[in-house]
């Protein structure tokens, strides 16, 4: 028999994961709509609405709902989740109508921010939503012991924010948020190329290129890649190969901001928990930490051991899911 407390969602700005506690993942897509803007019909959601970013007529238009982590565009994200819900009924076999839902939401949301995804998920047919911090639930899905009056340090880079949050006995001791991500450095890429080569690519090429040669080290072995796009001055596609090293230079202001927070978050954590994060370290999530040579660099960088969530992409999914069950007390019912 179904339980309507079986549902958690991490609602990110790059993707949407569902996750049931019977069948663990059962959604794990791109936040992505298009519509037809004329008639403001839905015609696709997750991975074949992102397969037709930059390539449909001028009246088809894929777009991002949520932007930094919170709904940019209601209506949008509302008939999103929508689709996607008829999605996991199918995927799970069975009717969800009247679920009770716990939905992730970035610790630096405001309040009228939280309303909005409450309402959202609401208007989907959930029978009752309970919002959760993101660095939480990152931490839970994690395996880490949050309910033990131990530190656990969380840094949670994902599409739009990066949280980092310290963790003791059931609660957020300190935490700072940063709305930058994994988004940011693509931008930086796009803004990197045009720049010096005249040359303008769309999101996915930049998304591609800082997956295979992109590195957080300045000290690495150089990769090249091969990237085409339109040239700027004549308007023509053009081909042209960038290095690792410039992938890096690119990108190393945001990556600065992303390890200030790391280091802000440290400096706020009270004596008495300092010596457990020497011992037990740092855990990376979120599908931004996967970036090559980042680990290292952090490590480096704090003097402290960092390490990687067993599944980074999903770890925020799976603590949703499991929140009910592991930290009730930690809930904000909406």
């Amino acid at each position: 028999m179904f339980s309507p407390t079986d549902i958690g969602i991490d609602l990110g700005t790059a993707n949407i994961l569902v996750y049931t506690k019977n069948k663990g993942i059962v959604i794990n897509e791109p936040s992505v709509v298009a519509v037809d803007i004329e008639t403001k019909k839905v015609l696709a959601v997750g991975t074949e609405a992102k397969n037709m970013i930059g390539k449909t007529p001028s009246n088809i238009q894929a777009v991002r709902p949520l932007k930094n982590g919170v709904i940019a565009d209601f209506d949008m994200t509302t008939e999103m989740l929508k689709l996607l819900m008829k999605k996991v009924s199918k995927k799970i076999g069975i009717s969800v109508r009247k679920p009770r839902v716990v939905v992730c939401t970035p610790s630096g949301a405001t309040a009228v921010e939280r309303r909005a995804i409450h309402d959202a998920v609401k208007s989907c047919g959930a029978k009752q939503v309970i919002l959760i911090e993101e660095p939480v639930a990152a931490a839970i899905g994690a395996d880490l012991s949050v309910s033990e009056p131990v530190a656990n340090v969380i840094v949670d880079i994902g599409g739009g924010t990066t949280e980092v949050a310290i963790i003791s006995f059931g609660g957020i001791v300190t935490s700072q948020s940063i709305r930058i991500g994994g988004d940011k450095l693509d931008d930086d890429i796009i803004q990197y190329v045009r720049k010096h080569y005249n040359l303008l690519i769309g999101e996915r090429t930049a998304e591609e290129v800082k997956k295979q040669i992109g590195n957080a080290l300045a000290d690495h072995e150089e990769q090249t890649m091969e990237i085409r796009g339109r040239n700027l001055v004549t308007g023509l596609p053009k081909t042209i190969t960038l290095t690792s090293t410039e992938i890096h230079t690119a990108i190393k202001e945001s990556l600065q901001d992303i390890l200030n927070i790391v280091k802000e978050t440290l400096e706020h954590c009270p004596p008495e928990l300092s010596g457990d994060i020497v011992e037990r370290g740092v855990v990376l999530t979120g599908g931004g930490s996967l970036l090559n040579g980042l680990q290292e660099w952090i490590s480096q960088e704090i003097d402290v051991p960092v390490h990687m969530a067993p599944n980074p992409l999903e770890s925020v999914a799976i603590g949703t899911g499991r929140s009910l069950h592991v930290m009730k007390k930690l809930m904000q019912l909406a």
